[in-house]
């Protein structure tokens, strides 16, 4: 796969995700991520101007209150069109009753594939709304991977604001600045308050700025409930809104015990760099190479960047971190199937040292079936005496998911 280097229109970027040919299927992502830009560069949607795709926008006011009136008009609308191959909905999560018809239309016209956008699960799956049955995918859009950014080469410029496509049409600092400001007023507002997630957007908007201080960190509701003020279970319900809005992600404790591994917390980590730095008001200052905050965010673009891959290329890994009683840990654990497991520490060093490799090693004599890896800022891969694999970030992640360059 060819991909394109240097600073470019990120409408021309070729994304890693291939959704299906025929098969209809939800498309899931945070705004921004660039939901709408995949789908014109796929099937070349002008929106209902294509002879060949009927495009309905439900952020449309006037659209969206057509369907919710008559969620029947889609079964109008298609039959005034014959030759119809593709229907998109964007925004499906605004009006859920119209799930219960496109379910009927699958069954009843086998050659149309629907597309369904969102930029949020959340509200379908609390409704209890009609998810098809299988009978569509459900595919997941991210920001850009480093194989998809413009300035793959450029790590510190990748961590430093981030990897929304949007960012990449700008080129000062200042307008970057801007777009994640923007970003976030943005999302707040269109995203929290016009769903209804929450009743108290202030409170919302209060805790988000408090949840960068989370970033990396096992979450622990008492004491965010004690900063914020507001009680253990709203704390809880506002980082599961962060999830399944696609703009965090948690990252669960290893244990072989099911049981065991429920009874303990889980990290969290912002969807994007540039997005923490923006909430954790370091957005716009230098990043420095060897600080504490270079090393916190780096671990972020690494977790990231896996959770990614694996969507996309459909790996089915199994992501943990494991820290003991007394503070060991474990940046990372990949279950690559039932037994298989690489215990990766994540350091943004140009230069390990044999004191980084402490833990691997004494947390790794009680893991069997393992890998041991170190993901670095060194140019050149190398292995210890006892098998510890020292990689550059970049030729980690590519073979992690066997990606070919």
């Amino acid at each position: 796969m060819a991909y394109i280097s240097g600073m470019t229109s990120f409408s021309r970027i070729k994304r890693l995700l291939k959704p299906p040919a025929k098969n209809s299927y939800f498309l899931f992502g945070a705004r921004g991520t660039g939901k709408s830009t995949l789908l014109d560069t796929l099937y070349d949607i002008e929106k209902s101007n294509h002879p060949g795709t009927l495009y309905i926008d439900l952020l449309d006011p006037s659209q969206d209150e057509d369907f919710h009136k008559n969620p029947n008009l889609l079964k109008e609308m298609i039959a005034e069109r014959p030759g119809v191959k593709r229907v998109v909905l964007d925004e499906i999560q605004k009006n859920p009753k119209l799930l219960d018809v496109i379910h009927q239309l699958i069954e009843k016209h086998k050659t149309i594939q629907f597309i369904m956008t969102g930029s949020s699960a959340r509200k379908l799956k609390r409704g209890g709304a009609n998810l098809l049955g299988g009978r569509a995918f459900s595919l997941h859009l991210h920001p850009y991977t480093f194989l998809e950014a413009p300035n793959r080469l450029n790590l510190m410029e990748m961590l430093s604001w981030g990897t929304l496509p949007k960012i990449y049409e700008y080129q000062t600092n200042e307008d970057r600045l801007r777009f994640l400001r923007t970003y976030t007023q943005t999302y707040l507002k269109e995203e929290i308050q016009l769903e209804q997630l929450t009743r108290n957007i202030q409170r919302f908007r209060n805790f988000l700025e408090l949840s960068s201080q989370c970033n990396g960190e096992i979450v622990n509701y008492a004491n965010i409930a004690k900063q914020s003020q507001l009680d253990e279970k709203t704390i809880e319900r506002y980082f599961e809104i962060m999830s399944d809005t696609m703009i965090g992600h948690f990252l669960e404790p290893f244990d072989e015990s099911v049981r065991e591994r429920q009874s303990q917390k889980p990290k969290f980590y912002l969807f994007d760099t540039g997005i923490y730095r923006y909430l954790s008001q370091q957005a716009g200052s230098k990043l420095i190479f060897g600080s504490s905050d270079f090393g916190k965010i780096f671990e972020q673009f690494i977790i990231c960047e896996c959770i990614r891959l694996n969507d996309y290329f459909e790996r089915d890994f199994r992501f943990y971190f494991l820290r003991t009683k007394d503070g060991a840990e474990i940046d990372l654990i990949v279950k690559t199937s039932a037994k298989a497991k690489i215990l990766i520490e994540i350091k943004s060093t140009d230069h390990v040292m044999d004191s980084h490799m402490t833990h691997l090693r004494s947390l790794s004599r009680d893991i069997d079936h393992k890998q041991k890896w170190i993901i670095c800022s060194e140019k050149t891969p190398r292995k210890t005496e006892d098998g510890i694999r020292i990689l550059p970030w970049d030729q980690a992640l590519l073979e992690l998911f066997k990606i070919e360059n």
